[in-house]
């Protein structure tokens, strides 16, 4: 038999390697067999084929079975489909394979109009679950491995949709404003249908030239938008009061920018804390009453090329701060412009979190070292006494000796204090004396601080914001007593003012253009000195910083610092026996004591432009207040039945549902007749 003679394939259930084998002796194709691939394979031909037929047949059973075949260098090679994409599969990057079948080739499409990323989900339900499909989108080109005869469907997948966009317009207005038309043809475009889409339509509208740019997949589409456009692009009606709601400024402010930005007004001008209504440049209308409509005048050329001359031609700006809306009754060439800075203004506003941390550091050591004698005697005519005392507060050794004498009895400070000697001496004049021999006192004392604040605020750009963490305490600053002609006091009163003792933190941030942040700094830490007088009042202490700083977001800067160290010494002596070299300490008191505060200021701003910024800052605080509370709850053993403390939800649960509940049905309040 020729190697070109047509064969008749009968292979039921027969081994894999048996089949290969025989179709490999019939095409002349050499096999090189994975050893996993195992089976059998049932191939059946009813009317004789060619070998180079028998060889695409095999091709076909063995994908059914899993396997694949890769051609390399004259082998063919048998292996699994998951793995036949790490061999040497073919690449065509210009033009599809030719020939199909069922072999593995990698192909290489480059996209002209449409993106290649967007492109993978289209084309990823279409190749086999072991091959792939993978995008490069700085070349914007998709790689496909796929057996051959579905990489030619895939190509004709991809030519369809990789088409242009259909056409791109430039609709000039001549009456109405970009920014307001824009969006109404979206809508109506989008209702008409039936989706959210816009009908394969994209408008947007372009405030400088005041036109709108127009994309459409037909120029049909297009067409239908100039005529709709034309019949809505007309002198109004009935006037030019146009209404602008704005979605995150605030209407009082962007009045008083516009009123600057028109020019010259003539009128007396309302401050803005005094308008309940009004931009906040408010002017009389001529009356002699204070208006809260702005009237401004200046020239404005329409932006769409009209050559419209609004010179002398007043408008008038009007805030409505319940809806946060412009009311605006102006020229179209001046409203258009007015459009134009509106948009600029209404800009979500960045904000600054401000984390301070507020570190104290103090310490302080004191110590005490003295020596106090007495001796009391008499012979009955004549009385000795000698003391050596020093003033040192409750230890002072004669108030010690009085106090024994007499029966009380005074309790000695804090330290080691040692007292030798006992009995009492009577002295003529005098009275009972106790004799005691010494008096010994030793003291060190050393106390550390170590306070740590860190509060933390967030505000708008350019907005100030503030928090207090202490007390409010009242302070006397007047009063007035009057006891008549008796001794009972008529009419008594005083007057108090409050102020908060804490730790006050007051910034106010500005964002510049390189994302800098300007911060004005207020910062104080102050006290009550619970050891002093009251009757006078409280004594405070007070550390405050104010200052105005440039910070990268996100750096840490230092404030400032306070490094406070003091030492006070004092020394009591007999005159000459205190100087004595080591008897001297007999006739001598010492005491010492050093104190040393470290006070550092630290802040670090952060600017939170999205909504991601802020969520992630708030969700770490709540999470920390929710461990808080579940580490502070108690067993409730106590209390039988009862549920746990009050805690707060889980992040990012839904809001509660309140239920609905139906309006009752009302009554027929038809009148009707009244019987007898």
């Amino acid at each position: 038999m020729a190697a070109s003679d047509p064969v008749s394939l009968n292979f039921q259930n027969a081994d894999i390697d048996t089949v290969i084998q025989a179709i490999g002796k019939l095409s002349g194709n050499n096999f090189l067999v994975d050893p996993r691939v195992k089976g059998k394979l049932n191939i059946v031909t009813n009317t004789p084929v060619a070998p180079d037929l028998a060889y695409q047949i095999l091709l076909s059973a063995l994908r059914l079975q899993g396997y694949t075949a890769v051609e390399d260098k004259g082998i063919t090679k048998i292996l699994p489909e998951a793995d036949a994409k790490l061999h040497a599969v073919p690449v065509n990057s210009n033009a599809v394979a030719a020939g199909g079948g069922d072999r593995l080739v990698t192909q290489v499409f480059a996209l002209h109009h449409e993106s290649a990323t967007q492109m993978v989900p289209v084309v990823r339900p279409l190749v086999a679950p072991n091959n792939s499909v993978t995008a490069f989108p700085s070349n914007n080109v998709l790689v496909v491995t796929d057996y051959a005869s579905n990489i030619a469907r895939i190509a004709s997948v991809i030519e369809s949709l990789d088409v242009a966009q259909g056409d791109l317009s430039v609709i000039a207005l001549n009456h109405a404003a970009a920014g307001d038309l824009a969006p109404l043809l979206s809508r109506l475009l989008a209702e008409r249908a039936g989706s959210n889409s816009s009908g394969g339509v994209q408008i947007l509208a372009e405030p400088h030239s005041n036109s709108l740019l127009v994309r459409a997949d037909t120029p049909s589409r297009i067409i239908a938008v100039r005529q709709l456009v034309a019949n809505l692009d007309r002198p109004g009606a009935g006037g030019n009061i146009h209404v602008v709601y704005l979605k995150n400024a605030d209407a009082r402010q962007v009045a008083e920018t516009l009123n600057a930005t028109l020019g010259t007004s003539t009128g007396s001008t309302t401050p803005a804390s005094s308008q309940s209504a009004s931009g906040l440049s408010g002017l009389t209308d001529g009356s002699g009453v204070g208006g809260t409509t702005t009237t401004a005048t200046g020239v404005a050329n329409s932006p769409a090329g009209s050559g419209a001359n609004a010179a002398g031609r007043s408008g008038t700006i009007q805030a409505d701060p319940m809806n946060n809306a412009l009311i605006i009754n102006a020229p179209e060439a001046i409203y258009r412009n007015l459009r134009v800075v509106i948009d600029q203004l209404d800009r979500r506003r960045a904000q600054v979190y401000i984390e301070a941390l507020i570190a104290e550091i103090s310490t302080e050591r004191a110590a005490e070292f003295g020596i106090q004698w007495a001796a009391a005697g008499s012979n009955g005519s004549t009385s000795v006494i000698g003391t050596s005392a020093f003033a040192s507060g409750s230890n002072n050794l004669l108030q010690l000796a009085t106090g024994a004498a007499s029966g009380t009895v005074t309790v000695p400070g804090n330290g080691l204090t040692l007292a030798v000697g006992g009995g009492k001496v009577n002295i003529p004049g005098v009275g009972d004396v106790l004799s005691l021999g010494l008096l010994a006192r030793f003291l060190e004392n050393e106390v550390s601080a170590n306070i740590l604040s860190t509060p933390n605020i967030v505000t708008l750009d350019n907005e100030e914001a503030k928090i207090v963490v202490g007390r409010n305490v009242p302070f006397v600053t007047g009063q007035y007593t009057n006891t008549g002609s008796g001794s009972t006091v008529s009419n008594p009163f005083q007057t108090i003012e409050r102020k908060d003792v804490g730790l006050t933190l007051k910034v106010r941030p500005q964002i510049s253009e390189g994302g800098a942040i300007r911060l004005a700094i207020y910062q104080e830490a102050s006290a009550v000195v619970g050891s002093t007088d009251t009757g006078n009042g409280p004594t405070t202490t007070k550390r405050s910083i104010e200052s105005m700083v440039m910070v990268d977001d996100g750096a840490i800067i230092a404030l400032g610092g306070l490094v406070e160290d003091s030492y006070s010494g004092g020394e009591e002596k007999v005159p000459m026996l205190g100087d004595l070299p080591v008897a001297g300490a007999l006739f001598r008191y010492d005491n010492r004591k050093r104190s040393k505060t470290n006070l550092v200021v630290f802040l670090r701003p952060v600017i939170l432009r999205e909504r991601e910024d802020y969520a992630g800052i708030t969700r770490s605080r709540y999470d920390y207040v929710i461990g808080e509370q579940r580490a502070s709850a108690r067993p409730r053993d106590l209390l039988r039945g009862e549920s746990g403390p009050a805690e707060l939800p889980a992040f990012g649960s839904a809001a509660p549902t309140v239920p609905y509940a139906p309006p009752a049905p009302v009554e027929d309040a038809t009148i009707r007749p009244i019987h007898q």
